[in-house]
């Protein structure tokens, strides 16, 4: 496990990530941050990973950066990462991409929200998106970050629907696959090359997930 207090700047950077998430997830679940959807869920986390950059400064000539929404041409096609952290020093440089899922009951205007199949493919496909990144050098490594308020998606009684397919329950592996499941009729081509085993924690009425592919 990486240490936030490491002599290599690339270690201190995964460990702020680490430690910014369970801030962020305490105070969320305890109601201290309202967080409604994907975007806010974004602007706050990045808010408390913020304010960690000048604690994990411990050399001269040190520069973490933190970018939002930042453009990527991978396989052909144009995406935005959720969050870039990008680190230098001595000549060395470490980015770290951040993909976040955020799925809540209700909508911020009250109404049910429904998709949760969409959600639960679209955590394997940020996953996917993470390993691109990585394999074609635009980053160093990959986490993704998910929270959720609907504990049947964490601790399902069954999983006989197809959406189960994307298995994101507490426990769930896979990896090192192809995944073609048709969800919200549309179309699934990708593959994982990556191993993972998800562990969610449980804050307040949320749950929270911290996601990262071993070779």
């Amino acid at each position: 496990m990486s240490s936030i207090t490491s002599d290599d700047f690339a270690e201190r950077m995964r460990a702020a990530i680490s430690l910014s998430w369970s801030m962020f997830s305490r105070k969320v679940g305890t109601e201290l941050l309202p967080i409604n959807k994907e975007a806010s869920m974004q602007l706050q986390y990045a808010y408390v990973l913020q304010q960690l950059l000048p604690l994990i400064t411990f050399q001269d000539g040190e520069q973490f950066k933190l970018k939002l929404e930042t453009g990527v041409r991978i396989d052909n096609s144009s995406r935005e990462v959720d969050l870039l952290f990008k680190g230098d020093f001595d000549g060395r440089n470490h980015t770290i991409a951040i993909e976040m899922k955020c799925y809540r009951t209700k909508t911020s205007s009250d109404k049910l929200r429904g998709a949760t199949d969409i959600f639960m493919k679209d955590v394997y496909f940020d996953l996917h998106r993470l390993e691109r990144y990585i394999d074609s050098n635009f980053a160093s490594a990959g986490v993704a970050l998910v929270m959720n308020d609907l504990e049947r998606l964490v601790h399902p009684k069954q999983k006989t629907a197809k959406c189960w397919r994307y298995d994101i329950s507490h426990g769930a592996q896979f990896g090192a696959e192809h995944f073609d499941t048709s969800i919200g009729g549309k179309g699934i081509d990708f593959s994982l090359t990556r191993q993972y085993q998800l562990e969610w924690t449980k804050r307040g009425s949320f749950w929270f997930l911290e996601a990262e592919g071993a070779t």
